[in-house]
């Protein structure tokens, strides 16, 4: 019974508190913002000055009371520098570098203050992640970067960020949860695959193949018993000229395609994780390379926008978030791929 009613108003006070505090790129810490209670420790300390209370009315004793007096003093004063070491700051997003499906990623924020002053203990953290310490020696900003589990691919919200202190004495909390609107690129978890070598065409692309070709004539060599009687120069022969041999080639397309039909029976998170990881692997080895998704082909090319853009598709496709990449987005340096850079 205790915990439901202890829940209730949790749930009750937390929709009060968000309403005060939608959701925005940029967020100042003021009155409305801030909210300040005891801790633990200064439940304790108020468990103190109340039993220092009732011994100096009982005995009537005048130095018990100045202790007491004392002791209140000092906890009205905490209140004071424990909610002005919060109040007046400017909480911004910045960037969330993206990041593979289990792995982590940083959410870059900007801790900014109008007038240059120490501010200490400044702890901030998502819901279930590790916090972060930081403080402001008189800067007038500060980039902090906090951590953050990528649970899956898409466009994830990792919700409030809590912005909390108990400086100067641990006595009381003071705490903002502040909704900046992050929005986290997650790529699929890559399964590296071999991937798959260029195709032969007829359409002069790549390199000339003359093994086994059908379509362009390269040449004629000297008939060899075997040879089909098929590719046998009949002009020449008529007149008199010898028998050779005709000989033809294709050309071989060295660009390679990410297909999604190249992995049949697997789900659509086993394809993807296999064609994020041919997209880091071929990215590497200066072929152009290109990607076919159900209703989505993207042509080869080699550079980092186009990596980027692919490792996008994937990240984004049949998401409630699939739409047409706006550019290139800041990649990660987590995954390598022969040594090369990956960012």
């Amino acid at each position: 019974m205790v915990e439901r009613v202890g829940q209730f108003f949790r749930d009750h006070f937390s929709r009060w508190a968000y309403r005060r505090l939608p959701p925005s790129r940029s967020v100042s810490l003021n009155n409305r913002s801030l909210f300040i209670f005891p801790s633990k420790a200064g439940f304790g300390f108020l468990l103190l000055m109340l039993l220092c209370w009732l011994v100096a009315t009982n005995y009537e004793n005048n130095l018990v009371f100045a202790i007491t007096c004392l002791l209140a003093s000092l906890f009205v004063v905490a209140i004071l520098h424990s909610f002005s070491n919060l109040a007046g700051l400017t909480l911004s997003f910045v960037r969330a570098t993206p990041a593979f499906a289990g792995e982590q990623l940083i959410v870059d924020l900007v801790l900014r203050q109008h007038q240059p002053r120490y501010r200490e203990s400044l702890s901030l953290s998502f819901a279930g992640e590790e916090a972060v310490t930081t403080h402001l020696c008189g800067q007038e900003e500060i980039h902090v970067k906090v951590p953050l589990y990528a649970p899956e691919r898409g466009l994830y919200n990792p919700g409030r960020l809590m912005l909390e202190s108990v400086y100067p004495l641990g006595l009381l909390r003071v705490w903002s949860k502040v909704d900046l609107d992050i929005r986290c690129l997650i790529y699929p978890c890559p399964v590296f695959d071999t991937p798959k070598t260029g195709t032969a065409n007829s359409r002069g692309d790549g390199l000339l193949q003359c093994d086994d070709g059908s379509e362009d004539f390269v040449g004629l060599s000297d008939y060899q018993p075997g040879d089909s009687l098929k590719k046998i120069a009949w002009k020449q022969y008529a007149k008199e000229q010898g028998m050779y041999t005709k000989h033809y080639a294709d050309y071989q397309d060295e660009r390679i395609w990410l297909d999604w039909d190249d992995y049949p029976g697997l789900d659509r998170e086993g394809r993807l994780s296999r064609l994020c990881g041919g997209v880091l692997q071929v990215s590497a080895t200066g072929k152009a390379y290109g990607l076919r998704l159900p209703g989505i082909e993207i042509l080869p090319d080699n550079n980092e926008a186009h990596r980027l853009n692919l490792l996008r598709e994937l990240a984004l496709f049949e998401t409630s978030a699939s739409k047409p990449a706006t550019g290139p987005q800041e990649g990660s340096e987590k995954w390598r791929v022969q040594g090369e850079p990956d960012s």
